[in-house]
């Protein structure tokens, strides 16, 4: 009677396991290959309801292309190296154990601490029931694994992809380590201190003579939000379609001219407080090669022309320029020949080169210092608290900075039309996800694929210790992805740089020492295709499908692309689909602090409060998964999980009630052929052949809430509410082998059947205990064995199903009487009613007449209007005079009702009222249905 899912449910996946379902469907289904590519979660901690529902997503498409005899492999996948599990193995050890720590042992720990997640991970998406080669998944960390990745970074070597460089990277003090700019977040309410200065001019170009009379006491200003950077200003930029204006200051400013946008000469005003007069204009292109005094260093610095990120929407106009600390900065002092001065370690803080404020830390003490330092020198026109868009270490949760450091790169621009090509070529669900990942990739800058870490693959280069040249050609990193593929990447750190290097290179007369980065993870997860698609038998390249969530269009989906197009020109995917992320009831993001956060462990199993939080067994929360719009963000709290555990247990007791039902059917005996079948079963049978189009094109567009609210309506509305209410009857009363029973097993039997599979991708559980607990034999051991649903074009009768909507929304009007009747207590039953039935429309009231005879003797209709309507008897009217003064009847210009006592008396048999009971002399308490059907005849 009780689902009792959390016991049942382990007891169908062990079935599923012993006898080898999803391994003889992957391998012996007749149909092409369907590869979907599992997006590696971090094996790091357990796991949230987002990992639920994205595994989710993936098992019910999976499911649908088997149940469509697809040969589906899916192999599930783990990212193990990277800074997050680095950082959980030092948090565990103690600060004396970290001292000594040599970078083969963090590695040893940190793939002990890595495995043991992803079994922890493992069994909790087994228990989900979701389905894959999970004693064989892909592990970044596994040797095979790392030598591809080491080949695809190969690749990208030899078309000339890689370099090594000096440029800005976001760098993150708390990691001591680059970061890409998947590994960023952007909390809300990020405060700087800004502040605007002033530069004092030196000398004017030969186009800004205009500006010449004011030289003396002029200055030019500029605006950041960034005051550790003054100390690396090299030049100012400027827009060269801009104008920008001498303004005189009548007060309380330390300059008495300043260059500023003309455009923000007003708003500059109310911020400064005093009027600021416009003496003379010129274009941004004029002030071109003008130079100023740097206020805090003996440097003399140029003005240049910008890019187009130089506007007037905020700051002066003109903006300061540090090329060691930002890409646009960087990207301007490279085509001026500026140096690329960074005055910040690893750790945040000045170096010798930042002079006076030498062992400050750019994040924590460097600002005030610096605005003091303005202010001293007369520079500070203006210092306030600026909230604004600021980068964070996804990891750590602090601050990063821009700043310049020796890195490898991966050159986008060698292959960016490659990409955004191969992107027009990929089927993008929802859309708009193209548009997204279009405008990614042709904004986005180089690469950064260098990290300074010691847990993940390493850059395979050796430098010349006399001149720290690289050593990167196909010869070297052949020769170490051969070794890494046979001992793993620890053999970087375990082997001496004779063993690593190629015999060619051990006497060449120089000496060389190995790199000590490692690739991005990003680079690793990236490669994925390449260690997996290509090198597993019976996967596919290009891929038929991605999915994950949608931060993936800057992550996985990116990377995977670029990796991809850079080696083979083509993108590693076919469809990518796109989820948003879940929140509670209140649309808010879920956090421990709220105490909002939903538990998948819970949800399954339940919490030490089981009155709170019962046990719903993972069909439920699959069952949520396939009611949302999953393109955009998507709720769950306890009062959903409610509500999907009631329409659960609608579906699975109209599914008892079909079995129940069919406990003598066996089909190969007792299936009436479709032609001796009553009106009412082949419309039964019209109404499953669209339900379950609808259903099947749910699934074929990936719009898995159709498909909930399909079987949802298709269960209670079809089935509950209209054909079983009407079946109930015939099934109870009939003699055992009637055609007016058997006729309507056959349809219990088509629609079980159909339900369980309809339903399996989704309700995996419940359809395999539907299928187990089929009374009569079937071919197959497992639902997931008897494919998708079996449909037959005959069963399509439009015409025919025209004339039954309309029957049932007379239906429907009916009842509603009915209903107003029981509420009053004028009847109990409906069966203790007489209903008077007007209908206007000429051509229904005939088709309602030839089903209902006169003679109930001779009756033996199953879709005749008593049992229809559920009511003892049914007078069909020509006028709706009959019913005026009736206490309960509803009338309208279509239709007109009326409800009165029944007839005769009541059957103890079948309840029915009728006026011949009474007139058997064996059976005195029957009606004239039930004495035959005791004899075998109805």
């Amino acid at each position: 009677m009780r689902a009792n899912a959390i016991k049942r449910e382990p007891e169908l996946q062990k079935f599923w396991a012993e006898n080898q379902i999803y391994q003889k469907l992957s391998q012996n289904n007749p149909g092409e290959p369907f590869i979907l590519h599992d997006g590696s979660p971090y094996a790091n901690g357990a796991l949230h309801i987002g990992h639920a529902m994205n595994k989710t997503l993936k098992d019910v498409i999976n499911k649908y292309q088997l149940l469509q005899g697809r040969k589906v492999r899916y192999i599930p996948g783990w990212d193990c190296h990277g800074l997050p599990i680095e950082l959980k193995v030092l948090q565990a050890m103690k600060p004396e154990e970290r001292k000594g720590l040599t970078p083969i042992e963090l590695r040893r720990r940190a793939k002990a601490w890595a495995l043991e997640q992803q079994q922890q991970q493992c069994q909790s998406f087994m228990r989900y029931g979701v389905w894959g080669d999970w004693d064989q998944p892909y592990l970044t960390l596994l040797p095979e694994y790392e030598a591809a990745q080491i080949g695809v970074f190969g690749q990208m070597v030899l078309k000339g992809y890689i370099y090594r460089g000096l440029k800005p990277v976001y760098w993150s003090p708390s990691s001591q380590t680059a970061l890409a700019e998947a590994e960023l977040e952007y909390p809300d309410g990020h405060t700087s201190r800004s502040l605007y200065a002033a530069f004092k001019v030196l000398n004017l170009s030969d186009t800004a003579k205009a500006f010449a009379p004011y030289l003396n006491e002029l200055g030019v200003a500029i605006w950041t939000t960034t005051p550790w950077t003054i100390p690396a200003n090299l030049a100012v930029a400027v827009n060269p379609d801009l104008k920008y204006s001498v303004v005189e200051a009548k007060d309380g400013l330390p300059y008495r001219y300043l260059i500023v946008a003309t455009e923000l000469v007003e708003r500059l005003s109310e911020l400064f407080g005093t009027k600021l007069v416009v003496k003379a204009t010129l274009s941004g292109k004029d002030l071109e090669h003008s130079t100023y005094q740097h206020p805090l260093f003996d440097r003399q610095s140029p003005i240049v022309i910008g890019g187009d990120y130089v506007t007037t929407e905020s700051g002066t106009g003109l903006v300061h320029t540090a090329p060691g600390h930002g890409m646009d900065d960087f990207a301007v002092g490279q085509r001026y020949g500026l140096p690329v001065l960074s005055p910040v370690d690893d750790l945040g803080n000045f170096t010798a080169e930042a002079g006076q404020f030498e062992g400050l830390n750019v994040l924590k003490n460097a600002n005030p210092a610096v605005i003091e330092a303005l202010k001293e020198a007369g520079s500070l026109l203006k210092e306030e608290d600026y909230v604004h868009r600021y980068p964070y270490d996804w990891r750590t949760k602090k601050p990063v900075i821009y700043r310049a450091t020796e890195q490898w790169f991966a050159s986008v621009d060698g292959f960016r039309e490659q990409a955004m090509k191969a992107i027009s070529e990929v089927r993008w669900i929802p859309a708009q996800g193209e548009n997204r990942i279009t405008a990614m990739v042709s904004e986005r800058s180089d690469w950064c694929i260098s990290r300074q870490r010691s847990w993940g693959v390493p850059i395979p280069v050796f430098y010349d210790e006399a001149t720290d040249e690289p050593l990167l050609n196909e010869e070297t990193i052949a020769h170490v992805q051969q070794i890494i593929a046979k001992h793993g990447s620890d053999a970087w750190w375990e082997l001496s740089v004779e063993e690593l290097l190629p015999e060619a290179y051990r006497n060449d007369g120089h000496t060389y020492r190995k790199g000590t980065d490692t690739m991005d993870v990003w680079f690793d997860s990236g490669s994925s295709w390449a260690a997996v698609a290509k090198q597993r038998d019976g996967l596919t390249y290009p891929v038929d499908m991605y999915l994950e969530g949608s931060d993936q269009h800057r992550g996985w989906f990116q990377s995977s692309l670029l990796t991809s197009v850079a080696t083979n020109g083509v993108a590693p995917y076919k469809t990518v689909l796109t989820h948003g992320f879940v929140l509670d009831e209140q649309g808010r993001k879920m956090s421990k602090s709220l105490g909002n956060v939903v538990d998948p462990a819970i949800v399954i199993e339940g919490g030490k409060n089981q009155k709170e939080e019962p046990p719903y067994g993972a069909d439920v929360m699959r069952l949520w998964v396939s009611s949302v719009d999953y393109s955009s963000d998507v709720p769950l709290g306890k009062n959903i999980l409610k509500q999907l555990a009631d329409v659960y247990r609608k579906i699975r007791n109209t599914s008892r009630f079909l079995l129940g039902n069919l406990h003598d059917f066996d089909p190969a005996k007792h299936t009436v052929p479709y032609a001796e079948l009553p009106e009412l079963d082949r419309y039964m049978l019209h109404r499953i052949t669209e339900v379950f189009a609808e259903v099947t094109d749910a699934f074929e567009t990936f719009q898995f809430f159709r498909f909930f609210q399909t079987v949802q309506n298709f269960c209670v509305v079809d089935l509950s509410n209209f054909y079983l209410d009407i079946a109930k009857d015939r099934l109870y009363i009939s003699a055992e082998d009637s055609p007016r029973r058997r006729s309507c097993q056959t349809v219990l039997a088509v629609a079980i059947e159909n339900l369980a599979r309809a339903i399996a991708p989704v309700l995996s559980h419940l359809a395999e205990d539907i299928w187990q607990y089929l009374p009569y034999s079937v071919p197959h051991q497992s639902v997931f064995e008897s494919g998708w649903v079996k449909l037959e074009a005959e069963w399509q009768q439009p015409e025919l199903a025209a004339t039954w909507e309309q029957i049932r929304k007379v239906r429907q009007e009916v009842n509603r009487v009915l209903e107003q009747a029981r509420n009053a207590k004028a009847i109990g039953s409906s069966l203790e009613a007489k209903l008077l039935l007007y209908v206007a429309d000429l051509e229904l009231r005939q088709t309602l007449a030839s089903m209902n005879p006169s003679d109930s003797l001779s009756s033996n209709r199953v879709d005749e209007l008593r049992y229809l309507f559920l009511t003892s008897q049914v007078e069909l009217l020509d006028s709706p005079a009959k019913l005026e003064g009736l206490k309960y009847q509803s009338q309208s210009d279509a239709l007109g009702i009326g409800v009165v006592d029944a007839e005769g008396k009541k059957c103890d048999r079948c309840w029915n009222y009728s006026t011949h009971v009474g007139e058997s002399a064996e059976h005195p308490l029957l009606c004239e249905r039930c004495v035959p059907a005791l004899e075998g005849a109805f």
